[in-house]
């Protein structure tokens, strides 16, 4: 039965599990491939009904190109809140289903999104995202004393940053912490946002130096949490590495990374700094395909 919405479309949609080549590990996003934009108010209702993280919508800027044959397209991701600026894995999933369902025959594709252009390709099974690349600066822990206590509880920090342009904390683990400290925090959501105090906190990173001696060898790890959007914690979360990207590789003194966000369903990503830019590269599997009738 369609809702009396006067609209009586079919909308395409696919689930992709992103940053990962195994099903249901990774980051799920849903993707819905739109000939024309909806009513506004469509596309948080679709984005609740799909609980996901995040849900794209990807729509052609015009009404006569083809998904196979376009190379723009505006990009736009909600999740079951709200509307975000940026989110890497719902890209990753978009340019996917464009390249590997709608066989799309273009070297790349762009989104036009409300993070600028975003540019996409294929390598090999892999896409490879052009992402922002955003620096952090020194946060006075004692003004998010609260906020940490319920993140981290008692576990010493080898830093903590804060970045301007996304509206995320960073916390760093001492290098003394065990793996097993970032994989064993379980922050209680509402504490989280009933504890930040200054609002001008949307997410909390929490990262820890890696063993990139040790195979697969990466250069560091992370979780990310975001109840201020609907999402307790971020399985693998794309926009969040446009911060660590930086961070770790002034740290490190390298200009390629390899990251594992380290949650439940846990996801690797590939990261090469490129002047002011950053690649995001990473693989997915289709688990969805299906429709929405509305």
């Amino acid at each position: 039965m369609r809702l009396d919405s006067g609209l009586a479309m079919d909308i395409p949609i696919f689930v992709m599990d992103a940053f990962t080549n195994i099903p249901f590990k990774g980051n799920p996003a849903a993707v819905c491939l739109l000939q024309k934009a909806l009513p506004e108010e469509f596309y948080q209702k679709i984005a609740t009904e799909m609980n996901l993280s995040e849900t794209a919508f990807v729509i052609c800027q015009n009404a006569a190109d083809s998904f196979s044959t376009a190379s723009r397209f505006n990009l736009r991701w909600f999740t079951p809140t709200n509307e975000v600026k940026l989110c890497g894995h719902a890209t990753l999933a978009s340019a996917a289903t464009l390249f590997f369902h709608k066989k799309n025959t273009n070297q790349q594709v762009v989104f036009d999104t409300l993070s600028g252009e975003l540019c996409n390709r294929m390598r090999g099974d892999s896409i490879v995202m052009d992402f922002p690349l955003y620096t952090t600066i020194s946060q006075d822990p004692h003004e998010i004393a609260d906020l940490i206590k319920v993140v981290v509880g008692d576990l010493p920090l080898g830093d903590v940053r804060y970045s301007e342009d996304t509206k995320k904390l960073l916390l760093r683990l001492a290098d003394t912490c065990d793996t097993s400290a970032l994989t064993s925090l379980r922050p209680d959501p509402e504490k989280m946002v009933t504890s930040e105090h200054t609002g001008k906190v949307k997410g909390v990173i929490v990262t820890m130096r890696g063993a990139p001696e040790s195979q697969p060898g990466y250069d560091f790890f992370s979780r990310y949490f975001a109840p201020w959007n609907g999402i307790p914690e971020d399985p693998v979360t794309g926009s969040a590495h446009s911060v660590l990207a930086k961070y770790w590789s002034e740290k490190l003194g390298k200009q390629r990374l390899l990251a594992y966000q380290s949650s439940m369903r846990g996801g690797e990503l590939e990261l090469e700094i490129k002047g002011q830019r950053l690649d995001i590269a990473g693989r997915g599997v289709f688990v969805l395909q299906g429709t929405i009738a509305i």
